[in-house]
């Protein structure tokens, strides 16, 4: 039985988990970012040069209040895993942490710090300071990490022929809240650190060309955010896509993983890539290619439907002169 790509493609496209990404090209504008500068909009860390060789990778979280409100714990815990999901993305290894916290109190801001704190020591990446304010109305979260890469990836060189393949973690269960699926909490320390340090050891050596961690927005969004920043369309297929027991695929294209990627290789590295994951336990695997158009277009058994063409309605790139009053 095909699923149905259009339905899922329209319900999809209106998700705020999708939708929420379009911020990012509005700031982007405001801010003056150059597309092809040291800060390009697309990548998930910006790249600076080192002197000694490499590059260095700067690159930031901030925390939906809604989430760092219900789950402070988690929030904390995510201040240092995602940031350190972008730099592994990029081909880096993380360095340090800063963090920027806000709340009424001391006691209010406790859980958010120890969450901060459980996750350093996990993935041995010290915080090494940032700002604290307990004056605030409500609990805030921002973090901010440097990284450095010797073998670095990018969100800007996926190419047409390239295949598409999904790295996930999916040994793990959603929190109450959001579409966040955790696979972190339960691994020993040594394991987190070892699945991060196998993705910047593939970049260093060039298996994969481009790539990206799947963010808020999932599987769909970070496809999208990947096709338009290499300026590329995906042919993403749906009845290759593996989800977890009993989670909808629907909910699975939106979910936010706790280990999850998006990379783009010729086809002949496919085997050698996923090897490398399958003998840790973790999900890897071809679930689309990589087109000389501006869409991502889902597909299943002969199906297809278009699920974003970012050239009509940029995603993350500032929109263009001509489009303004758009909804983009």
């Amino acid at each position: 039985m095909s699923i149905d790509c259009q339905a899922l493609a329209e319900s999809l496209s209106r998700h705020p988990s999708i939708l929420g990404k379009l911020a990012i090209g509005q700031l982007a504008g405001a801010l003056g970012l150059d597309p092809n500068g040291i800060g390009r909009p697309g990548d998930d860390a910006a790249i600076l040069d080192n002197a000694a060789g490499g590059f260095d990778l700067l690159a930031g979280e901030g925390f939906i209040p809604a989430f760092v409100a219900d789950d402070p714990w988690f929030a904390g815990w995510c201040g240092v895993m995602v940031n350190l999901s972008d730099i592994a993305a990029m081909g880096g290894s993380a360095v340090a942490l800063v963090d920027q916290v806000w709340a009424p109190s001391p006691d209010a801001a406790a859980p958010l710090l120890a969450g901060l704190r459980a996750a350093s020591q996990a993935y041995g990446v010290p915080i090494v300071g940032g700002h604290t304010n307990f004056g605030a109305s409500e609990l805030g979260l921002a973090v901010t990490v440097l990284g450095r890469s010797r073998g670095l990836v990018t969100s800007f060189d996926a190419k047409p022929g390239d295949t598409l393949v999904v790295v996930i973690d999916m040994h793990g269960a959603y929190r109450p809240s959001f579409d966040n699926f955790c696979a972190a909490l339960d691994k020993p320390h040594e394991r987190l650190r070892g699945d991060l340090a196998l993705v910047s050891y593939l970049a260093e050596r060039r298996i994969f060309k481009a790539g990206k961690d799947i963010s808020q927005g999932g599987i769909a969004g970070t496809a999208l955010m990947l096709a338009e920043a290499s300026g590329v369309g995906i042919d993403l297929h749906l009845d290759r896509v593996i989800t977890p027991e009993g989670v909808p695929l629907e909910r699975w294209l939106r979910t936010f993983p706790s280990f999850g990627f998006l990379m783009t290789m010729p086809a002949r590295k496919v085997m050698r890539f996923a090897e490398a994951f399958w003998e840790r336990g973790i999900h890897a695997g071809p679930i689309g290619e990589v087109t000389r158009s501006t869409e991502v277009t889902f597909h299943s058994r002969g199906h297809s439907a278009p699920f974003w063409d970012w050239r009509a309605r940029p995603y993350l790139r500032p929109a263009p002169a001509s489009s303004e009053g758009s909804d983009a």
